[in-house]
């Protein structure tokens, strides 16, 4: 007996069938991918807050400064919490090791956010996608206040952000900046150191205690001036200092 064989008519529905099928499954399977991406970022910030505890407990109760730079005869290192740049004078030569967070050792692909596909701002940085809290954390050589603060002084750690999602108008960011200027953070361009809301329109954080949490709201609110400067999907995470300051 002779097998029957598909005509054209039935080729055509089965892959239409197909196609329908496949319109239906590619937003699931997109959706479940970006579900994963920022289920991968929590666990990163949960990384670095834990870093960030070993940190203190080893180095009297401080947290590690956000940036400062070396000279010496023979090189120049740039320090930041994240990574840190050696560059040679004779032979010229560059390397880039993890940052003071975490003393020299670590997976380095840890801090690259998943769902962050630009390229990182600072110098040579191989990953990027987070910032850490300068406005009253860690601030820096540069900063109006250079020592970083003592984990004891955060009175409410659990409100305190301590790393997070950065983002703003020029890709990443790596320096967390509250909405509004303080004693120890006089920077003029707050927009440069807002949250990248980018999982499902969250952004991700770490805070002083280690949790970790999806964060929906995203204020628009500092100086008149600045406001237009921030980009879409980015902003800050309370509209004062609440969710950045010691108190």
């Amino acid at each position: 007996m002779r097998n029957r064989a598909f005509t054209i008519v039935e080729l055509l529905v089965v892959i239409s069938v197909v196609a329908v099928l496949m319109a239906i499954l590619m937003p699931a399977l997109a959706g479940a991918r970006q579900r994963g991406q920022a289920v991968v970022c929590l666990s990163n910030l949960r990384q670095l807050a834990i870093a960030s505890q070993l940190y203190v407990n080893s180095n009297d109760g401080f947290y590690p400064i956000a940036y400062m730079n070396k000279l010496t005869d023979s090189e120049f290192v740039s320090y930041a919490w994240d990574f840190t740049r050696i560059q040679k004078f004779s032979p010229f030569e560059q390397e880039v090791i993890p940052g003071l967070l975490w003393e020299g050792q670590t997976i380095e692909k840890v801090q690259q956010c998943p769902s962050f596909k630009g390229d990182a701002t600072w110098l040579l940085d191989p990953y990027t996608g987070y910032n850490y809290n300068v406005s009253f954390i860690g601030h820096g050589q540069l900063e109006t206040c250079v020592t970083p603060t003592r984990a004891a002084s955060v009175r409410r750690p659990d409100r305190c952000a301590l790393f997070g999602d950065g983002q703003f108008s020029d890709g990443a960011n790596k320096f967390m900046r509250s909405p509004w200027q303080s004693e120890c953070d006089e920077f003029s361009d707050r927009y440069a150191g807002t949250q990248g809301y980018r999982h499902y329109g969250r952004t991700n954080v770490a805070y002083c205690d280690g949790h970790t949490a999806a964060v929906k709201e995203c204020y628009k609110n500092t100086y008149d001036d600045q406001i237009a400067e921030i980009a879409e999907g980015t902003g800050f995470l309370s509209p004062d200092n609440s969710a950045y300051d010691l108190k």
